[in-house]
């Protein structure tokens, strides 16, 4: 099995206010939420793909590090998994690269199967952007674990 067994996890969740026209997860209370160590550091991306790919609930989109310009999404939630290296990374005013750690820090940015992403930054002209946002399903199924797991919990109130 690529994952960590579920009963192990260690999960946190944050719920972050909005910052000017950064909605972080104000718009529909549900958090951001980290699965720590959910794939162990040697599994390759393309694996952390397939994976994700079998559980058929989000589709890996690119491999890349983060931007470091503060944006978000409104037409999508995203599951970002890391493949390789470490870095420091701002969520909560948007999200950003801080800083890459070791040199390498990549990605893999992955969407709700026909979702496409946009990039927004929190300006003035991103205001109807930032209202459709309220209208976004929110995960049938756990992208990592599928039918459990800390996604589905959210909905029941319990991460």
């Amino acid at each position: 099995m690529s994952v960590a067994p579920l009963r192990g996890l260690r999960v946190s969740s944050h719920l972050i206010p909005s910052f000017n026209l950064i909605p972080n997860t104000s718009l529909q209370n549900y958090p951001l939420i980290i699965y720590h160590e959910c794939f162990s550091p040697s599994t390759s991306a393309a694996v952390i793909e397939a994976h994700l790919r079998s559980v058929g609930v989000v589709e890996p989109q690119w491999r890349y590090t983060m931007y470091s310009t503060t944006h978000f999404h409104s037409t999508t939630h995203e599951v970002l998994c890391i493949a390789s290296g470490r870095a420091r990374l701002c969520f909560g005013v948007g999200h950003r690269l801080l800083q890459d750690l070791d040199g390498g820090f990549e990605m893999i940015g992955s969407y709700p199967k026909g979702k496409d992403w946009d990039m927004c930054y929190g300006r003035e002209d991103e205001k109807a952007n930032i209202e459709a946002i309220k209208n976004l399903a929110w995960f049938d199924r756990d992208p990592i674990y599928g039918d459990e797991g800390p996604a589905l919990q959210v909905v029941n109130g319990s991460v």
